[in-house]
């Protein structure tokens, strides 16, 4: 079984945390491979939450929230080998008891838009990307 609690990016091991996105293939869609920019992505996240087997990382979710209206859920990795197990949705769960006043907003990986209706995700028809400035 694995436990579940709210840490603080600033304290992970980001090489830990690169290995886990390329475990749960998110590193296909995340600038891993640039530590710079994927470290600033981990230390500024204002609510994160992980799952732990014994020490081993094995999930993890990477908010932004105003802790009153919105969060907005920019990363949900679990491990390939513990999907499907629960992890993931208790991920979620404790994203959402932290901050139980926001809406929980995300973008989908292609891949993954039948998982999130399964764990109560409404669909929404007018989400807009702007790119950035610089790539």
């Amino acid at each position: 079984m694995w436990r579940t609690e709210i840490v603080d990016g600033t304290k992970l091991d980001v090489e830990e945390v690169a290995a886990l996105y390329v475990a749960s293939t998110l590193a296909e869609r995340r600038p891993v491979g640039d530590r710079k920019r994927f470290t600033e992505m981990l230390r500024n996240a204002n609510l994160v939450t992980a799952a732990y087997q014994e020490d081993l990382l094995i999930g993890i979710s990477r908010s932004l929230t105003d802790w009153s209206y919105a969060t907005y859920l920019c990363d949900l990795a679990v491990d390939r080998r513990f999907q499907r197990q629960g992890v993931g949705k208790d991920l979620l769960r404790a994203t959402q008891e932290a901050a139980p006043t926001t809406k929980i907003i995300l973008l989908s990986a292609p891949a993954a838009t039948d998982y999130y209706p399964h764990v109560g995700f409404k669909q929404h028809n007018s989400a807009w990307v702007l790119d950035p400035i610089e790539s």
